[in-house]
């Protein structure tokens, strides 16, 4: 596709960042081009929203090139995509998932969208590990109620210590919880444990032209009405729209050119089609292709000028990889057997969460793990598929008894899962692989990973908590009580990277200002997950798209100051 040129911005990745950025962009009068690696997608055409899993094949289960499903609009990636490999080091237990489509993970994550916090942005002031942030919770709140009211977003006010409220009118009204979650919620609360509405970014009353969740498809397979959250059907078409947003897919960047100044001069791709090698000029470079991604090419973009990697004269460029602390378990319930079969599908995820709870008991020193975790929910009747509920576990025998069996215990199991913070630490890294080249001959990552027992004792600490919260509910636990160590997820299995090219006040530990503006290249921003400087135990989306907003908003300014 052949480029008009009017464009003074180059846009690399269509995500939560990237979408973002190119919004705002555009939206100021700057022309964009928005660069995507994977294919372009249409949501509104494309999105198999009323297809059961009986009609699919394997009753629509997982298989190696369809990670979460069948249906899952995971399009065209997944841990392992042919021709486009990583590496891991010795000992490193590292899985690393990318999306190759339009809109990246935003067309299938959970829309789970908790704020950070005050404590979240500085703690190492708070325990003495890790960094604080260069900015604050006070920074980035009126972004957060910007991209709440913009995006949308369902939750309540609950005034909880460290999970700030919204602005006035801009949540949305939460589902109302389901049997399952009342239950759970009832005997949380017995022990101390808040149980609130859960925070997603699901509409759940009409906005411009998306309509609101009518709770009846899983959002992980996109969302033709706009309801779910996906820059696919809000940021981009909403560029789109101004006239000054052109678009390149199955564009495989790999190197940001600088030029005599040492400034950022455009990005250099492959066509994934015809294999050419082609370059983009821009006044301005946005780079949001994720945390692993962002990292390949800065680290691939070496040169005389910059002989470790493009922003990264303080070394930091790869490293502080973390992801979110994960961990699960469920039980069967005997007293939800047998229930009245009724729709239960709600608005799809969790309708409660159980916030971390236990903060001054930290700060006096009462726990043995020095961040918090919080618990996401479920139960109640799934659409049936195979393995549903791990049900082929429970029942047994074949004929009548079987399919009695099968119904008595539908609906009947929890599941519990553990999202808590991890600790940067000089074990966790991502680097170039000295012998490895994807199938367009760009070099690979190498990850190296290793959790601490930080993370192992928080794990520990939810696997008793949970123990004791299903002994109160009456139930049988289905899952295993293994070790912590091997309990936890691996790296990068709950998808949550973060990290490797953290922000910073300093240019001696970090690769950007507290803008997502690269220390070296004035001209360069970072407006994905890399800049995170912790890892809080919030999911990352909802930062990310305030983060993008405030940097984006930072160079605009900068470009009609002629800064850049």
């Amino acid at each position: 596709m052949a480029l008009s040129g009017n464009h003074e911005v180059v846009v690399v990745g269509s995500g939560a960042g990237g979408g973002m950025s190119a919004y705002l962009l555009t939206r100021a009068g700057i022309g964009v081009v928005l660069v995507e690696a994977g294919r372009d997608y249409n949501p509104f055409t494309e999105t198999p929203m009323f297809n059961t899993s009986h009609e699919a094949p394997l009753l629509g289960f997982r298989t190696p090139d369809k990670d979460f499903g069948f249906y899952n609009a995971g399009v065209g990636g997944g841990w392992e995509i042919p021709g486009e490999p990583y590496s891991t080091g010795e000992d490193s237990d590292f899985r690393w998932y990318r999306t190759r489509v339009l809109g990246g993970r935003t067309n299938h994550w959970g829309r789970n969208s908790f704020r950070m916090g005050p404590l979240d942005f500085k703690p190492r002031s708070r325990d003495g590990l890790g960094v604080d942030w260069p900015i604050g919770y006070e920074d980035l709140e009126p972004y957060y109620d910007r991209t709440e009211a913009l995006i949308g977003v369902y939750g309540s006010n609950d005034g909880l210590t460290n999970s700030p409220d919204s602005g006035p009118g801009i949540l949305h009204k939460p589902p109302r919880p389901r049997i399952a979650e009342l239950m759970i919620k009832s005997v949380a609360e017995s022990m101390g444990m808040p149980c609130v509405p859960m925070r997603r970014a699901v509409l759940t009353r009409p906005m411009d032209a998306r309509a609101a969740c009518f709770y009846a498809t899983a959002c992980g397979r996109g969302c033709s009405i706009g309801a779910a959250f996906q820059s696919t059907t809000s940021l981009i078409p909403w560029a789109k729209a101004t006239g000054r947003l052109e678009m390149l897919t199955d564009a495989m960047v790999y190197g940001v050119d600088t030029d005599e100044r040492g400034r950022a001069s455009g990005i250099n791709y492959i066509d994934k089609g015809s294999g050419e090698h082609r370059h983009i000029p821009a006044r301005a470079v946005v780079l949001a292709a994720s945390t692993g991604e962002t990292a390949r090419i800065l680290l691939n973009s070496a040169s005389g000028r910059h002989p470790d990697g493009l922003a990264n004269a303080s070394g930091q460029v790869g490293r502080n990889l973390m992801d979110t602390v994960g961990a699960g378990m469920a039980a069967q319930i005997p007293s939800l057997e047998n229930r009245p079969r009724y729709n239960e599908d709600g608005a799809m995820g969790g309708h409660v969460y159980i916030p971390f709870w236990l903060y001054d008991e930290q700060d006096a020193g009462r726990l043995d793990f020095p961040r918090g975790y919080h618990y996401e929910v479920g139960g109640g009747f799934r659409e049936p598929g195979y393995g549903i509920d791990y049900i082929p576990f429970i029942v047994d025998g074949y004929g009548r008894s079987l399919k009695e069996d099968a119904r008595r215990y539908y609906g009947s199991v929890l599941r519990f899962g553990q999202r808590g913070e991890m600790i940067p630490n000089d074990g966790c890294y991502a680097e170039i692989d000295p012998g490895i080249k994807d199938r367009f001959g760009i070099p690979v990552l190498r990850f190296h990973y290793r959790h601490t027992e930080h993370e192992f004792r928080q794990v520990a600490h939810f696997q008793q908590t949970t123990l004791d919260l299903i002994d109160r509910l009456g139930g049988r636990l289905l899952t295993d009580v293994r070790p912590p160590q091997e309990a936890i997820s691996a790296g990068g299995v709950i998808i949550h990277e973060v990290g490797t090219a953290r922000m910073g006040d300093d240019p001696e530990t970090s690769v950007t200002n507290g803008f997502g503006q690269a220390w070296e290249v004035g001209n360069l921003y970072l407006t994905d997950g890399s800049v995170f400087a912790s890892k809080a135990h919030k999911n990352p989306t909802l930062t990310i798209l305030a983060l993008a907003w405030r940097s984006t908003e930072n160079l605009i300014e900068r470009m009609r100051r002629n800064e850049i």
